[in-house]
């Protein structure tokens, strides 16, 4: 597509390592350090990475958090910190980056749900509750911006193979069970969501707003 890229984490060492593998294949890539979570570094996080390069075209909300635990140990820590990463930080910033695209009618917003925000399921009822906000947000907001040429589209993957699933997989049961209710019969790849965030930022997408894409290997589908 021939973006420039602007990477952000809460650590710079994360960020460093994806920014030079993207300018090793030739791409432009910056970093801006910030914590999502936080409301008092979303609004200077979000004018830095506007000042990276004067605008933001596209804007995937990628950041995310899990505390898998029955519902009945779930403390009130523990549910702010999936909320405030995973529906509060994701709304402001899109908030703080999504007015100049208003301003000029130009810009693509994609939301990184969760098959879990489509189903439910045991240990992670927060974070499903988290996910499912994640998807009527998308389509509230794609209603709301579609006059100004705005899309808000949403991506949920089921069981993918990064950090934070990890935690679960690693438990055999857990990951035989999880197989199971998978038709295709495996856990997805990072490239294979990549794929449905490239088709939602492309001119291929141009009119498609408001949608939420299962990449799940047929999770949802039964």
């Amino acid at each position: 597509m021939g973006a420039k890229v602007i990477l952000n984490s809460r650590t710079l060492s994360d960020l460093e390592e994806v920014a030079s593998e993207i300018r090793a294949n030739g791409g432009e890539a910056e970093s801006v350090v910030f914590d999502v979570s936080d409301m008092a570094q979303v609004a200077t996080g979000a004018q830095a990475a506007l000042d990276v390069w004067g605008r933001v075209d596209i804007l995937v909300n990628n950041a995310g958090t899990n505390r898998p635990k029955p519902a009945l140990e779930l403390t009130e820590e523990d549910w702010d910190a999936i909320y405030d990463l995973n529906l509060k930080g994701l709304f402001f910033l899109t908030q703080a980056l999504v007015k100049p695209m208003l301003e000029r009618e130009n810009g693509k917003i994609i939301n990184i749900s969760s098959t879990m925000g489509l189903v439910g399921g045991p240990l992670r009822t927060a974070y499903s509750g988290s996910k499912g906000g994640v998807v009527l947000l998308t389509k509230g907001l794609a209603v709301e911006w579609a006059p100004h040429n705005v899309t808000v589209n949403a991506v949920a993957p089921a069981f993918t193979r990064t950090p934070l699933a990890d935690v679960l997989l690693q438990r055999k049961e857990f990951y035989e069970d999880v197989i199971r209710r998978i038709p295709m019969g495996r856990v997805g790849e990072v490239d294979e969501v990549v794929g449905a965030v490239l088709f939602l930022a492309s001119d291929a997408a141009n009119w498609v707003t408001g949608q939420t894409i299962a990449v799940d290997g047929g999770w949802v589908a039964w």
